[in-house]
Order: structure tokens, then C-alpha cells, then sequence
């Protein structure tokens, strides 16, 4: 019903040039939108596991009303609306603008997202990424599109030979390129390039603490904000090298010329070969997650912690945080944590004793259900962020939070305050129909509330480095942790056991 009732109101064409030619949106409820911008030129044919490159100019005025492409993933993950998906094609590096309609006196900050999806999985047209809140609230609000699985996180570039190149941390380059074009192009837009914050969920806030270490993306953000940061994602260019070959092996293209056989497959071809290689991953945790970036290389020397605990990583202002019942999602989809006893114990069978025992015993209750869901989140999520917290606060403002809020339609559900439910309050969703029927009753001034302090925060910190009043900096001191929740509070070393437990325990691919 919300989608036919947007379709049918009126909208207005803006125009507005950039340094690649014309291009043409729409104003709508206070906003303008520009949907599916190129960055960059599509990476297909030989340009296949390359480096963007450079978008080339067009001529007369580019329509951007639609979004277009997204990234080829499994058809299922790409659904836009009731019975609608998304098309995919390798033509996907495009990005969207949400900016406030009608002048202002000085130039925005920018919001620059980064969806999640473990790196095989989304796109920016996802209805609740739409930033238009955000962009009322008086930023420029930019989501870009990356590619992903095979074609973009697979390290395929141990296979390159003589004649055929593939380029590393491919998903890495696509996000540096769409920040270069923010750079070049926003102005026009009433954004400051100067004033860039990125934030992400989930793949999305590895991808923007992996960003902090990318030599490449100097000066192209000024702030960070990290929201639920999985592990797991970081390898090795020897660990990526495996992973390579085993693709290969399943994708048929183990002979000599593996490269050519990558060029010349068609994309479902890519994902399917991913899916399979992704669910024999799985059942082998200690083999560690097959997407992600690789550090050890030119382009991502060092990896992101490493950087960070070393002061090599960009010194920006960060927010970062998780939620408190992360793991519960994992339990209904994309049963790819460790969740249940037999995972956790395959996964802590290559520890040493003394490890096993430290962090089974942080969970009382183990191997219960409840434990073993908290286990296997703390494992992906929880010892990350701390890891990140403590290495990153040594150098910059670095500000910690918890997101405990669940109406009762998600606790009734199972699923508490489970992994992306963040996503709600910062993206203004309880103020959508969805988001009426998932807080209705006594839960509404609550979810409201949340949403406004979640949300103010979030445009301070963009504004100024600083996330409000009351929210201290991270030291390893008092280890402050600000706490989202019916009325905020801040927790000061909130579940130490557990982060005591998960010191020093190596984490996947490292």
C-alpha cells in the first residue's frame, strides 16, 4: 500500500550538473533523490576482476529517477517489495543521493553508507536505506552499491597470470572509488567534501573499519561509525590464496588457465560456485569466512586491528558498537555462526585448553541454547568489537554503545534486540507503517524516542566528531559504554567476563 501510495505522488524534476555530465532527479516529501548514479565504468568483459575505473562522460541529460542494478547475489536477497526484486547485472557500481531540498547558507556534512550482507548479499536500493530522515535532518545522505561474492570480496588475484590480471580487495576499491567521486562531485549536491562521515552495518561496518587502513582512502572521510562489526572477515593473502584454489576447483576451472575460465563464466555461474563454496566454508569454521578483504597486500598493508592497535590507521572520530541479543537472527537465517554446541565446539578445538575452559566458563549456563547464542555472537561480533574499541581509543575519539531497545513484537518473536535492529532507529523505520505494526501500543513512545536520540546523535557526531551530551569517550580505563535502550544510560565495562574470556583468542583468518 506505501508503495502505490508513493508512486502515485507528485514529484518534481532537479536537475544538476557534475564533472561527468547532466543528470536529472526528483524532489519528493522535502528531499531530492538521485538514484543509481555510475561512479565508475561498469566492470564487465576484460574489466572483470579489475580496478573501477574512471565513469566515462555522457552526453545531454542522464535520467536518474530509477534504481537500476544491483550487485549479482542469489535472486532470493534481492526483494525490494511485496512480490518485486531487484534486477542484478555486473553493472552495478552506481550510488544514490538524498540531499535536503531547497538551498542552505553553508555546505552539508555527508553520510556515506555502506550496506551489509556478508558480503555476498544486498544492495542500496534496500527500501530502509532510502536516507531520506537522515537527509531532513540536514546532511547529504550517499549509499553506494559495491560488487559482491565472487566477482567482487572473493580474493581471486592469486590466479592472475601473464596475460589475464585480477586485481585484490576488489569490494574495498568500488567503495574508495564512490568516495573519491563524493570528493570531486558533492558540492554540487550542497554536501562538504570535507566533512565525509562513513557508516555501515554488519559487512558494511567491517568494511568501514577496514577503510581506516586503506592507504588509499586518505582525506576521503573525516569520521567513522561502525555499527556491529563482524569477524571473521579479515585474511591473509595466503589464507585468500586457498580459498581461491578451492573456488576454482568447484567453478571447474583448475587447469592452467583458471583466469580465463573466471573471464568467461557467466555471473550465475560466479554465484552459484560462491554458494557452494560458502556452505562447505561453514561446516569448517577453523577454515575461516571465504569473503571479505585481504590484508598483506599493496593496496591493504596491514590488517585493520593490526592497524589500528600500531597508530597506522587514519585517526578519525569513531562510534562503534553492537547489539545486545546479536546472535538470535543467525538462528532463523543465514545459519552461518557458531550458535549451537557441536559448532562451538569445532570451533574451539584447535585452542588451547586453557582457552576452552576461559570461555566456556564466561557463559554459565553453557552449552544451553541461550548460552551457546550469546557464545557464538560474542565470537563474531563481540570480541571484534572490543579488539577494535581498545586499539582504536589509544589513538582517537572513540565512543562505544550497546543497542538493547526491542518492542514487544520482536521479544514475542524470539529475536530481542538481534542483529540489524539498529537499523530501525537510525533509519527513522518505526515511523513507517512496518515500523507502526512492530511498535504498536505502549511500545510507540519508546521506539520514537529511541529513533530521535539514536538519530540525533548519529547527525551530531557527522556534524561536529562528538555524539551528543552525556556519551563519555571509550578509555581502557573505565570502559564507558553509552546503552540505546526506553531511556539511555551508560554502563561502564558491561559484561567484562566475557571480554576477558576473548582476550588474546585468534580470531579466523589471522
Amino acid at each position: 500500500m506505501l508503495i502505490r501510495y508513493c508512486r502515485l505522488m507528485p514529484v518534481k524534476p532537479v536537475r544538476t550538473d557534475i564533472a561527468p555530465g547532466a543528470i536529472e532527479g526528483f524532489a519528493r516529501d522535502g528531499v531530492n533523490r538521485w538514484r543509481s548514479i555510475p561512479y565508475a565504468k561498469p566492470p564487465v568483459g576484460a574489466l572483470r576482476f579489475r580496478a573501477p575505473q574512471p565513469v566515462e562522460p555522457w552526453v545531454g541529460v542522464r535520467r536518474c529517477h530509477q534504481f537500476r542494478y544491483c550487485a549479482p547475489q542469489p535472486r532470493r536477497y534481492t526483494i525490494v517489495g511485496p512480490g518485486k526484486f531487484q534486477r542484478m547485472s555486473e553493472d552495478c557500481l552506481t550510488l544514490n543521493v538524498v540531499a535536503p531540498e531547497g538551498a542552505s547558507d553553508r555546505p552539508l556534512p555527508v553520510m556515506f553508507f555502506i550496506h551489509g550482507g556478508a558480503y555476498f548479499l544486498g544492495s542500496s536500493a534496500t527500501p530502509i536505506y532510502d536516507g531520506a530522515s537522515l537527509a531532513r535532518s540536514g546532511c547529504v545522505y550517499v549509499s553506494a552499491n559495491y560488487r559482491l561474492g565472487a566477482l567482487g570480496a572473493v580474493d581471486l588475484s592469486s590466479l592472475s597470470t601473464a596475460h589475464i590480471r585480477i586485481d585484490d580487495n576488489l569490494y574495498l576499491r568500488d567503495l574508495v572509488s564512490a568516495l573519491r567521486w563524493v570528493r570531486e562531485n558533492i558540492a554540487a549536491f550542497g554536501g562538504d567534501p570535507d566533512n565525509v562521515t562513513i557508516f555501515g552495518e554488519s559487512a558494511g561496518a567491517h568494511a568501514v573499519t577496514t577503510l581506516l587502513a586503506v592507504p588509499a582512502a586518505k582525506g576521503l572521510f573525516a569520521r567513522a561509525i561502525s555499527q556491529s562489526p563482524a569477524g571473521a572477515l579479515s585474511r591473509s593473502k595466503e589464507l585468500a590464496a586457498e580459498f581461491a584454489v578451492k573456488f576454482a576447483s568447484i567453478l571447474g576451472a583448475e587447469d592452467r588457465e583458471p583466469a580465463r575460465r573466471l573471464l568467461a563464466a557467466r555471473p550465475a555461474q560466479l554465484v552459484n560456485a560462491f554458494d557452494r563454496l560458502l556452505t562447505t566454508s561453514a561446516s569448517d569454521l577453523a577454515g575461516g569466512y571465504p569473503v571479505g578483504c585481504t590484508f598483506g597486500t599493496d593496496y591493504l598493508p596491514l590488517d585493520p586491528i593490526q592497524a589500528m592497535r600500531e597508530g597506522k590507521a587514519y585517526r578519525v572520530p569513531l562510534i562503534i558498537g553492537t547489539n545486545a541479543d546479536e546472535g538470535r537472527l543467525f538462528t532463523r537465517f543465514l545459519k552461518l555462526l557458531p550458535t549451537n554446541e557441536a559448532k562451538i565446539e569445532a570451533l574451539l578445538a584447535g585452542a588451547e585448553p586453557t582457552y576452552r575452559e576461559r570461555i566456556t566458563a564466561a557463559y554459565p549456563e553453557y552449552p544451553a541454547p541461550d548460552a551457546c547464542i550469546r557464545l557464538g555472537a560474542d565470537f563474531t561480533f563481540g570480541s571484534t568489537l572490543w579488539q577494535l574499541a581498545d586499539s582504536h581509543s589509544r589513538h582517537a575519539p572513540t565512543y562505544l554503545y550497546r543497542y538493547d531497545f526491542a518492542p514487544r513484537t520482536l521479544q514475542w518473536a524470539g529475536l530481542g534486540a538481534t542483529h540489524a535492529t539498529e537499523l530501525l532507529a537510525v533509519f527513522d523505520a518505526y515511523r513507517t507503517p512496518l515500523g507502526r505494526l512492530l511498535s504498536a501500543g505502549r511500545d510507540r513512545r519508546s521506539a520514537l524516542r529511541v529513533s530521535d536520540d539514536m538519530q540525533g546523535r548519529w547527525d551530531a557526531f557527522a556534524r561536529t566528531g562528538v555524539p551528543g551530551d552525556g556519551w563519555p569517550r571509550y578509555t581502557t580505563d573505565a570502559r564507558p559504554v553509552l546503552v540505546f535502550d526506553r531511556a539511555w544510560r551508560v554502563e561502564n565495562d558491561p559484561h567484562a567476563d566475557r571480554r576477558q574470556a576473548w582476550e588474546g583468542f585468534q580470531v579466523l583468518g589471522r
